[in-house]
């Protein structure tokens, strides 16, 4: 058995001895029962086969811990408690349902000022014997860094028990500012003693008479135990879901992405710190005013490619795009027969001083992400850009069969010799580039019909297979795996690619952050769903986010017609909207000065351009620290064409904040469309003046409604509250 800790050793023998409970309730086949120990009140759920675990509701370090008042609810108790520390309130809830969700809620306020060296954990897994043993159950995900709180495991096989416990850390946002504390890496543990624990406060302490939440975990049970890793990927999806819609969302504000774009659009083409030239073209920094890394194709084709969307959405020609468009060329390696990464005729300038930053080193994902956008431009009929694209797949179909699909981190262009073969030792490679990889052979097929990329697109896909959350490298990148392989499921009618696209999405929403970081700097932006770019990343980060972004709003326009899970359209549509509110807060000039980097690793920061941060932090460490990230300039150009619904002929255009689809807006006709997502969450639809005259008057109806009032802003806007999976039907008169 692993070693435990005295706390958790001495509650097990204390709540084995223990024969009666001082409360229970039983929901569909759990049964939950309440014991009040000298310094703990535990939850013990039981299933219908016997299997137990326990959850310490409240936790007190001492001999004394008295429940002074127990009130009844119909599904659960509120207890009010006193102890050596002060008095504590716990509320404990159990949402039925197949698989019942339990809830506790603890608050402490603290006798006198108190300072927190140690908290033990709140789970105890015992099994059917209700003491620790040495049958060790399997923790599938977890926390890391500043992620959700959460443990995603299952209890050894004889017990027929899985559990997903989400710790909602935005109610424990005034005990760190108070202490001066973190909430990274507070949830997890070893078996069979886990959870969270309340950070260790020795800076600041707790001050006596306010109160503080100090416990708030939202656990769903459910008695099936995952025998495949579709079934894994799918339990854990359809349990997120349900524990999501029990969340306190944090409210959200429209947000003016039109002007925002206006004034990025103007910084990122006036600013001299976003541009380099070379031999007669102009070329996009990576970083404002990283003038020593020569430039790379895929910074170019990451702001081309949303700047192109804006184009067909507003029906202008930008100047910047043929710009981009007439350096492309460069890139294009002759003797190797591919496109670089850096551009040839600068690579001398690399100063490497990191592994990838040399001559003839590629990034695995480097090669495969400027094909994909090469391929997108080449399908809207841009003939350069497909030259680019066909003469390259040959080179990208020999470094996968080299690599036998499974690509190392770096190695040599010209003799595929491997670089670095691992993330971190035993973790393999980059293993979403099989993903990718299928996405560039299905983009190939599309375009010249050769069966020969189809079947590319199918073996490497088919490696993916067998990685469940370790899957994720890059989180754009897995993003675009699992579109691909709902592209393979309707192509070729095989339930594997769409089994392992839900395993990409998964392991995508593993690596989010459900809960808004509210202390320190956190404070000054919103973080809730923000996604974390690398599986071992700090912090958040535009780029990644906008793509990952753009790929889920293709991932459901390719959804429509298959029946993807319920729990899939959920969380895609809440962290597209969750995106289109928080992502204006990339921009340095959303954000105080004094947290910002002032020497960032590359480049410069100016607090005053609207270029996107590549970075934002844990609440108590500045932002920027990377640097000022212009290939994350696609942020306003991918948000407005996918969110702002032009009407023709109008001085009004429609917007919703969740993804949307089939819009349809005839000259003197009704506006149809349907908002996507899921019909228990609701959504924000404005209709906006774009001109002087006054808006006429609309009716607003769906399908399972009359029409819908509307809030008249004071800017002359109209606002609605819908909710997702409803057809809407929007008509007027002047």
């Amino acid at each position: 058995m692993n070693g435990v800790s005295p706390w958790a050793l001495s509650a097990s023998t204390e709540l084995a001895a223990i024969d009666e409970a001082l409360y229970e309730f039983s929901v569909n086949n759990f049964c939950f029962k309440l014991y009040n120990t000298h310094d703990s009140v535990w939850i013990v759920a039981l299933t219908s086969t016997g299997s137990q675990i326990c959850f310490r509701a409240v936790f007190s370090p001492g001999a004394f811990l008295e429940i002074t008042k127990i009130s009844e609810r119909t599904t659960g108790v509120d207890l009010k408690l006193a102890s050596d520390i002060g008095n504590l309130q716990c509320t404990i809830n159990v949402e039925p349902g197949d698989t019942p969700i339990l809830r506790y809620t603890t608050s402490l306020q603290p006798e006198k000022d108190l300072f927190i060296p140690f908290w033990p954990k709140d789970i105890l897994a015992t099994g059917k014997s209700g003491r620790l043993t040495n049958d060790e159950g399997e923790i599938h995900a977890s926390q890391w860094g500043t992620r959700s709180g959460f443990i995603y495991m299952t209890l050894p096989e004889a017990n027929a028990l899985s559990v997903l416990y989400l710790q909602n850390l935005t109610a424990l946002n005034d005990y760190c500012e108070q202490t001066q504390t973190s909430l990274a890496d507070t949830v997890g543990g070893n078996w069979p003693e886990l959870g969270f624990s309340l950070p260790s406060a020795m800076q600041a302490p707790l001050p006596a008479g306010k109160r503080f939440v100090i416990n708030d975990a939202i656990i769903a049970l459910d008695e099936q135990i995952p025998q495949k890793e579709s079934e894994m990927i799918r339990q854990y999806l359809n349990l997120l879901s349900k524990i999501y819609l029990l969340l306190p969302l944090p409210e959200t504000k429209y947000q003016n992405w039109p002007e925002i774009l206006r004034l990025s659009q103007k910084d990122l083409l006036d600013s001299p710190g976003c541009w380099t030239q070379v031999a007669g073209h102009q070329y996009f920094n990576a970083y404002v005013s990283d003038y020593q890394t020569p430039p790379e194709v895929m910074v170019q084709l990451a702001v081309l490619l949303p700047l192109v969307d804006y184009e067909e959405w507003s029906g202008k020609t930008l100047k910047v795009t043929k710009t981009i468009k007439d350096g492309l060329p460069a890139f294009y390696d002759e003797k190797l027969g591919t496109i670089n990464r850096w551009l040839p005729a600068s690579e001398d300038q690399l100063q490497m001083e990191e592994e990838q930053k040399k001559p003839g080193v590629m990034d695995s994902w480097y090669l495969h992400h400027p094909l994909l956008n090469l391929s997108r431009l080449a399908l809207k009929g841009d003939k350069v850009c497909e030259e680019l694209f066909l003469n390259s797949i040959k080179y990208a179909i020999k470094v996968a069969h080299h690599f036998n699909y499974e690509w190392p981190v770096f190695y040599k262009m010209d003799t595929l010799e491997v670089i670095k073969a691992e993330t971190a030792e035993g973790q393999g490679g980059e293993k979403d580039v099989a993903g990718i990889y299928a996405h560039v052979m299905l983009q190939a097929w599309e375009l010249t019909k050769e069966k020969r990329y189809l079947n590319e697109a199918e073996k490497s896909a088919r490696t993916l297979k067998g990685k469940g959350f370790q899957v994720f490298y890059q989180a754009n990148n897995t993003a675009f795996s699992a579109g691909a392989l709902l592209r393979l499921y309707k192509i070729t009618n095989k339930d594997i690619y769409l089994e392992l696209s839900y395993m990409c999405l998964a392991s995508i929403f593993r690596n989010t952050k459900l809960w808004d970081c509210n202390y320190g700097y956190g404070k000054n932006f919103p973080s809730f769903f923000a996604l974390f770019p690398l599986n071992d990343a700090p912090y958040t980060a535009v780029y990644e986010e906008q793509e990952v972004f753009c790929a889920f709003h293709d991932y459901l326009m390719h959804a429509d017609g298959v029946e993807v899970l319920p729990a899939v359209r959920l969380l895609i549509a809440e962290y597209i909207r969750q995106l289109v509110n928080r992502a204006k807060y990339y921009y340095p000039v959303m954000l105080p000065k004094e947290m910002l980097e002032e020497k960032p690793k590359v480049g410069e920061v100016d607090p005053k351009l609207w270029i996107a941060l590549e970075d934002l932090q844990d609440g108590w460490l500045k932002s920027g620290t990377v640097g000022q990230e212009v290939y994350g300039a696609g942020n306003a150009f991918g948000i407005l064409p996918r969110h702002y619904l032009p009407v023709p002929d109008e001085e009004f255009m429609v917007y919703v904040d969740y993804p949307t689809s089939n819009f349809t807006a005839r000259k003197g006709s009704d506006i149809h469309f349907k908002v996507l997502g899921d019909e228990r969450l609701t959504c924000r639809m404005m209709i906006l003046k774009t001109g002087k005259t006054k808006l006429p008057e609309f009716s607003v109806r769906t399908q399972k409604s009359k029409e819908l009032a509307p809030t008249n802003l004071k800017d002359g806007h109209l606002e609605y509250q819908l909710n997702g999976n409803q057809e809407v039907v929007i008509a007027w008169k002047h």
